[in-house]
């Protein structure tokens, strides 16, 4: 039985910051033949520094804000219709590439770096796949029919590699930082 951390007004604060640092990063878009967002690098940058547990918990709020209607979604969007709509389930998926995090957190302090930060990619690939389904499922259901490969082609393939350098980032970025945070 693994022993629980109790809930303080410090984990509290971190998980909250956390969120917010979420908000902010999804606002940030930088240009590229595909845009892209920092969103990934928060997601992952929250799991890395407050642990699996906490950091899934920073994406529920973060989820949370924006189904209540606050603008934390990029393009500074928000609102029921943004989750549910077809690239929601990306969003929705943060919360499976945390659960994953949460089950694998133990065994990623004894790997090196790039074996560190291709486990974090394999876990972001189940965000990939919740997501890439919830887009084929959206569309079917409006009637229009897309194959799960091409929307992989289409909402995923472009963003690997840009994700693989945020994740990269997070991890570089957390190991500088959580030696700071207060326990």
């Amino acid at each position: 039985m693994t022993k629980r951390r109790p809930f303080t007004l410090r984990r509290m604060a971190q998980i909250a910051l956390m969120a917010v640092v979420l908000s902010i990063c999804a606002w940030i878009t930088v240009p590229f033949t595909v845009p892209f967002t920092m969103q990934t690098f928060a997601v992952f940058a929250a799991l890395l520094l407050l642990g699996g547990v906490d950091g899934t918990i920073a994406i529920g709020l973060y989820l949370l804000l924006g189904l209540v209607g606050l603008p934390v979604f990029s393009g500074f969007r928000g609102g029921l219709g943004h989750l549910i709509g077809p690239t929601g389930g990306y969003l929705i998926g943060f919360l499976c590439t945390g659960m994953a995090h949460i089950l694998l957190q133990n065994c990623m302090e004894r790997l090196r770096t790039p074996l560190r930060i291709a486990l974090l990619m394999a876990e972001h690939c189940l965000c990939y796949l919740f997501g890439t389904l919830w887009f084929v499922a959206v569309f079917h259901s409006r009637g229009t029919h897309y194959g799960f490969f091409a929307a992989l082609g289409l909402c995923v393939l472009p963003y690997v590699l840009p994700d693989l350098v945020k994740i990269a980032l997070a991890e570089l970025v957390s190991r500088r930082v959580r030696p700071l945070l207060p326990r």
